[in-house]
């Protein structure tokens, strides 16, 4: 008999959770909040860890969210000019690090195509052979702000394209967006080797008319000079140290706390510190900041 009592004590353990996840899914979940719930339950009794609770969560996330939301603004597109020598255009390329460039013959809102970088390699290396830019572009693929963010997801895989130029509702080119800006929403940000936090000048980043995305490292000095604070630099040398000071626990992804009349949200965080924040300004200095 007293053999059966650490599994019968297992059992009712077991019985207990499935009671749980019975009871949430008796009838169909009425809400995203409802499925959270179950991610929740299920992260506290360690049937899934906490990075696969973060990615699922990030998954649910990029359904409320549109292209205008996390599209690179047009101001931060680098482009190459199709007039321009490689010798001209080479050094950007480098610079920036990334394979994919969108070319253009007069101003952004004239996209002729993307460039991949690996199509310049051969040519490089044969200097003798003219290179033709505008034989070497890819088509561009256009989608306009108001597109939902899991729906070019889809269609990225499945037509098996990077990148995507957007577009506003009278035409022009409003920015671009990539599968790795999707991607990074879901699993957080996505470093390579070649990646480091001293040369990282991309510390805040603006992500639709009041919303930022921000780096938790980011430096309380820049962070005050950028959005016109006074976070007290004795307090914490990062933002992330202010908006951790001001949870007093270590947050999970998704919590929210409001500072000096900005909200903060904890976009990506593991269990040791909080990676990116995503910083929304009140509506009517948003408003303001437009003029």
């Amino acid at each position: 008999m007293s053999d059966d009592n650490p599994h019968s004590s297992n059992g009712s353990s077991n019985k207990g959770w499935l009671d749980k996840i019975s009871q949430i899914f008796k009838d169909e979940p009425q809400s995203k909040d409802d499925v959270v719930d179950v991610l929740t339950v299920a992260a506290e009794n360690d049937l899934i860890d906490q990075n696969t609770k973060n990615m699922i969560d990030g998954v649910l996330e990029i359904a409320d969210l549109r292209i205008r939301d996390i599209m690179i603004p047009r101001a931060q597109m680098i482009t190459l000019d199709m007039n321009d020598s490689p010798e001209q255009f080479l050094p950007a390329m480098i610079e920036s690090g990334h394979s994919r460039f969108p070319v253009v013959s007069e101003d952004k809102d004239h996209i002729e195509g993307i460039l991949l970088a690996k199509d310049l390699l051969n040519l490089l290396v044969d200097r003798e052979q003219e290179i033709d830019l505008k034989s070497m572009l890819r088509p561009i693929v256009v989608v306009p702000e108001s597109k939902r963010v899991d729906t070019l997801l889809k269609e990225f895989r499945q037509n098996r394209y990077h990148m995507a130029v957007v577009v506003d509702e009278y035409g022009g080119v409003s920015g671009l967006v990539t599968i790795e800006d999707i991607l990074e929403l879901i699993v957080g940000e996505i470093e390579d080797e070649f990646d480091s936090e001293d040369n990282q000048t991309d510390n805040i980043r603006k992500v639709s008319k009041h919303v930022y995305m921000v780096q938790a490292l980011t430096q309380l000095d820049d962070f005050n000079d950028f959005f016109d604070t006074d976070f007290n630099e004795e307090e914490a040398g990062t933002i992330g140290g202010i908006v951790l000071h001001q949870f007093g626990h270590m947050p999970e992804k998704g919590e929210e706390v409001e500072i000096q009349g900005l909200n903060f949200k904890v976009h990506t965080a593991d269990t040791r510190r909080i990676q990116q924040l995503t910083v929304s300004l009140p509506k009517l200095e948003a408003q303001e900041s437009e003029l």
